[in-house]
C-alpha cells in the first residue's frame, strides 16, 4: 500500500503529511521525531499502518522541525498549543470538518487537547500510550542527564532512546529505531521537543472532551508507566481504560494484534473472523512443523520474545511465521488464528 505526500503551509513553515487507503478520515499524529519518507521502511510499522488504512484513510505528518518538514521552528512555538494549530490546519487544507483520531504518546496528547478544544471535531479519541501531565514521566533531573547527551552527541542519544523506547527489540528493529530518530532532526531538535513533551499538562482541559475515548495502555509500558494512562482516562468524562499486556511502548512491536482488535472493535474496523465454510474441502490446510510449535506457543499465551526465547529463534523470525500462519489460515489475528487451528486439530 502506497502512501501519498503532500505539503501544507502553518505558521513559519511547511508540514509534510501523508495518506494511506480510502475510507472515512482516520488522523495518526506524530508521536514524536519521525520521518514520513523513512517510517515504512520497517516491516511491523508498515503493517501496523497499513491495517488502520486498510479501512480509513489514513493521515499522518510529520511535525514541524523534523522529517520531511522544515527543519527550522519559528520562535515560541515549542508549545501544545502551536501543535494543535497545526492539526487543525491540516484538517482544514484536506476539508475534514469531523475525524477519528488515533494518538499514540505526545501524538495522543495533541489529539487530547485537540478534542478539548474543538469537540466537534472529533468522532472518535482513541489514546495509547499517552498522558496528561508529562512532568509525572520523568524527574527534572534525568530529564536534564537525558537532553544534554542528546545535545552533545546525538549519535549515541539515539541509542539509548532505542534501548528506552524498544527494549528487547530485535536487531532490525532497533536499527530502524536509530536511524529514524537520526533522519528524522538533529540533536538540539530532540532535546527540545522532549523537554516540551516533559512540560505539558492537560489536567484542567481534559473533562473538556466529549467524544467517545478509549484509552489503551500497556501494563510494564518502559516510557510512559501504566499509572499515568489511568489517570489519564479518569479526567476524560467519556473515556474507557483497557490494559493490554507487554512492555513495549511503541505499539508497532509486541502484540500487536490484541492492540489492533481492541482498537478496531472501538474505530469499528474490525474484521470479522475467518469463514471456515470458505476455505473448501479442497484445500486442505496445513502448517510446517516450526509453524505448528509455534502457534501451539501462540496458543499458550506467549508473545513473539516468549517464543523465540523458547524456540531459540529471532523475534523477527518468529514475527514472520505467525505471519505467513495467519496468511496461510486467512486469521485477522494471531488469536483467531490459534482458535481456528486448535478447533480443526492442527495443533
Amino acid at each position: 500500500m502506497r502512501q501519498q505526500i503532500g505539503f501544507v503551509n502553518v505558521a513559519g513553515g511547511r508540514v509534510a503529511y501523508a495518506t494511506m487507503g480510502t475510507g472515512p478520515p482516520l488522523v495518526f499524529p506524530p508521536p514524536s521525531f519521525a520521518h514520513l519518507g523513512v517510517e515504512l521502511e520497517s516491516e511491523p510499522v508498515r503493517e501496523f499502518f497499513e491495517a488502520l488504512a486498510s479501512r480509513f484513510t489514513l493521515i499522518r505528518y510529520d511535525r514541524l522541525g523534523t522529517g520531511l518538514s522544515d527543519r527550522v521552528r519559528p520562535p515560541g512555538s515549542l508549545t501544545v498549543e502551536f501543535e494543535v494549530d497545526v492539526l487543525e490546519v491540516l484538517l482544514d487544507e484536506l476539508e475534514i470538518g469531523r475525524t477519528s483520531l488515533f494518538g499514540f504518546s505526545y501524538g495522543g496528547v495533541v489529539g487530547a487537547a485537540l478534542a478539548a478544544r474543538r469537540p466537534e471535531r472529533i468522532r472518535r479519541l482513541l489514546l495509547y500510550g499517552v498522558y496528561a501531565d508529562g512532568a509525572a514521566i520523568t524527574s527534572a533531573a534525568l530529564l536534564r542527564s537525558v537532553t544534554g547527551v542528546l545535545r552533545n552527541d546525538w549519535e549515541l542519544g539515539s541509542r539509548l532512546l532505542a534501548e528506552a523506547f524498544a527494549p528487547d527489540a530485535d536487531q532490525q528493529s532497533t536499527a530502524h529505531f536509530v536511524r529514524l530518530r537520526r533522519e528524522s532532526c538533529d540533536g538540539e531538535m530532540a532535546a527540545s521537543l522532549l523537554e516540551l513533551w516533559w512540560r505539558t499538562d492537560l489536567r484542567d482541559v481534559l473533562g473538556q472532551i466529549s467524544a467517545p475515548t478509549l484509552v489503551l495502555h500497556r501494563t510494564d509500558d518502559h516510557v510512559v508507566p501504566i499509572g499515568l494512562g489511568r489517570a489519564l482516562a479518569a479526567l476524560i468524562p467519556a473515556a474507557h481504560f483497557q490494559a493490554l499486556e507487554g512492555h513495549f511502548h511503541l505499539p508497532w512491536l509486541g502484540d500487536r494484534d490484541e492492540l489492533l482488535h481492541s482498537a478496531g472493535a472501538f474505530l469499528g474496523f474490525a474484521p470479522p473472523p475467518p469463514k471456515e465454510a470458505e476455505r473448501g474441502a479442497d484445500r486442505p490446510i496445513t502448517l510446517t512443523a516450526r509453524e505448528t510449535e509455534v502457534l501451539r506457543l501462540v496458543a499458550e499465551g506467549l508473545n513473539d520474545s516468549g517464543i523465540a526465547e523458547r524456540l531459540v529463534l529471532s523475534s523477527h523470525t518468529v514475527h514472520r511465521h505467525i505471519a505467513n500462519i495467519r496468511a496461510r489460515l486467512g486469521a485477522p489475528s494471531r488469536a483467531a488464528a490459534a482458535a481456528y487451528a486448535t478447533r480443526q486439530g492442527l495443533i
